[in-house]
């Protein structure tokens, strides 16, 4: 959303910082159907589109959804966390933290999973139900590329950057985005990196904006 906000409104965005996701070039056919069609049904993108079914899995036991959920994509697990969905769910497939990691407290977990509750997941599972038709909405920017100045910051063990593709795109990222300041890859560091990794992060997010 973040990259897209900045492609598809350079008057309004100044410049960007990705964590995590870099920018992906819109492709010419739509993306589930390809999810579908290299990685199969129980890709986890693929898994959420039936309505329910997610929701089930996720909302069973929220505390220890999180729980497994944060730990799993973390650099902290001893495995990196799976993008496949086994027959049991995927909550089932994720390791439990023993502790939890020094970087997420059970306050935190806490109100997570008190908001969850509340809300529960669909908000955030409509967004990969959507994959398609904003791909379809985004025909005009085909070929378009990211022209603020930006900084892509991952982890080495961030699932996304092990992604099919994923490490020759960070490598190659400054053919879609020109003006590419800098691509930091965070040792030893998951998904998320702003929490496994703050000084870090925003160190390189402060020398960035004053940079500019």
């Amino acid at each position: 959303m973040a990259w897209n906000a900045a492609l598809y409104r350079p008057d309004l965005v100044r410049a960007v910082a990705g964590l995590s996701v870099p920018f992906r070039p819109r492709g010419h056919r739509p993306p589930l159907d390809v999810y579908r069609e290299l990685l199969g049904d129980r890709f986890y993108q693929v898994y959420f589109q039936e309505p329910g079914v997610a929701e089930r899995d996720l909302e069973a036991d929220v505390s220890r959804t999180l729980r497994r959920f944060l730990y799993a994509a973390s650099g902290d697990a001893p495995t990196m966390a799976k993008m496949y969905v086994g027959s049991a769910g995927w909550v089932d497939d994720m390791p439990e933290p023993e502790p939890l990691p020094n970087w997420l407290t059970e306050a935190d977990v806490d109100y997570f999973a008190g908001e969850f509750r509340r809300t529960g997941f669909r908000g955030g599972l409509n967004w990969y139900r959507n994959i398609n038709r904003n791909w379809e909405l985004s025909a005009p920017w085909q070929g378009a590329l990211v022209t603020v100045p930006a900084i892509y910051v991952v982890g080495d063990r961030d699932p996304v950057y092990h992604f099919p593709g994923g490490k020759e795109l960070a490598a190659n990222l400054g053919h879609f985005v020109p003006q590419l300041r800098q691509t930091l890859i965070l040792e030893g560091a998951g998904h998320w990196i702003q929490q496994e990794r703050p000084a870090e992060v925003n160190t390189a997010l402060l020398e960035f904006f004053k940079a500019l």
